[in-house]
């Protein structure tokens, strides 16, 4: 059964919201930014929610418009972003991390797998809400789910810096050879 939001039920989540846009983003005042424009846009206009799937519904919301953030900043002319400088926070023992790097760990998996990885590790949901909501399959959910987790061990373990993507070093290497020209490792 549809029912309205309710306006001030929405504080309720602002903690896994904020989860949420942190790993989407790596970054905690994007994060902040990005649950704000989420707010802002969901309280445009009256919405109608199925009982009990608030968070689902402002998950998919918080996709949504990080999305859109990103096709309209690629809109944009490209700017060097700075570097955080919380350095304080950091443990000091070998092989463990904080929050920052692991938020920041996420934002680098790919797309689908990091979805996935939102909606079960960080704001908690199982992987029949998180089916529901990403709108796919559970058997789905499990192997991206394993496959994010992956991309982020891989790049929690390996040194600051080398976890680049294959998009980043497929650019690397397009820039390198020109347009239309192909390595040895393409054919």
């Amino acid at each position: 059964m549809l029912r309205p939001l309710d306006p001030k039920a929405l504080p309720d989540h602002i903690d896994v919201l904020y989860r949420a846009a942190w790993a989407l983003c790596g970054s905690r005042h994007e994060a902040e930014d990005l649950v704000q424009d989420t707010f802002a846009r969901v309280l445009k206009r009256p919405r109608l929610v199925r009982s009990g799937s608030e968070v689902g519904y402002l998950l998919r919301a918080l996709r949504n418009t990080n999305i859109a953030r990103h096709r309209a900043a690629g809109r944009r002319p490209i700017t060097v972003p700075l570097v955080e400088t919380d350095f304080d926070d950091r443990a000091e023992t070998a092989g463990t991390f904080d929050a920052r790097e692991l938020m920041e760990a996420i934002a680098t998996t790919p797309r689908p797998y990091r979805d996935a990885v939102v909606a079960v590790d960080v704001v908690g949901m199982s992987y029949r809400q998180a089916a529901r909501h990403l709108r796919t399959r559970e058997v789905t959910i499990t192997s991206r789910l394993s496959r994010g987790r992956q991309h982020i061990a891989r790049a929690l373990s390996e040194p600051e810096g080398a976890h680049r993507g294959r998009r980043a070093r497929d650019a690397d290497r397009a820039s390198v050879l020109g347009p239309g020209v192909e390595s040895f490792r393409d054919r």
